[in-house]
Parts: structure tokens; sequence; C-alpha cells
């Protein structure tokens, strides 16, 4: 599958790290892609919401189908996350790194 692939299917994207300063790039992009018609679900155990939505404080509390997620941790953070990615069925995984 390719990325434009993923993109047009996708519908729910998972937001790990979002943050609810509107001059962080999480919340830059992710308002953007809520302005695009996508679902973002935030994932931030430090919030109760971000634009909008409800916050999780980790993928596996995500009540519904998550198809992408996308990170915005630093580094030493992603294995864990990649890992619970692939245990809640996420389809793909988008690593925003170098915070």
């Amino acid at each position: 599958m390719s990325l434009l692939d993923l993109l047009q299917q996708t519908h729910t994207i998972a937001v790990v790290g979002l943050s609810p300063h509107p001059w962080r790039p999480s919340h830059e992009i992710a308002a953007y892609m809520q302005q695009q018609g996508y679902r973002i679900i935030p994932v931030n155990p430090e919030v109760d919401e971000v634009l909008g939505e409800p916050a999780y404080p980790d993928l596996a509390s995500i009540p519904v189908p998550v198809d992408l997620v996308n990170v915005f941790r630093r580094s030493e953070h992603c294995v864990p996350i990649a890992q619970q990615a692939v245990a809640i069925g996420g389809r793909g995984l988008w690593m925003q790194l170098g915070w």
C-alpha cells in the first residue's frame, strides 16, 4: 500500500504527543488534518481535550478503531508506541522525529 492509498483510506488518526498549545508543530499539523476532514484523537496523558476532542492517556485506551498513528515524541519513546500501534490494529505509523 502506498502512502497516498493509506491517506485516502484513513478516517481516524491518533496523534500521540498532541499538544494543546497552538504554536507547537503537533497542534498545527493535527489541526490541519482535522480541517481536511480526518478525525483526530489526541493521545496525551496530561490533558483532557485538544482540538475539541477528548484525549486519551495511551493508544490502548482509545475506544474506536484507529487507521493511522501519528507520533510527536522523542525517538527513545517510539518503540513502545509502535508496539501499541500494532496491538490496536493501526494500519500505519507516521513518526515526526527530532523533538
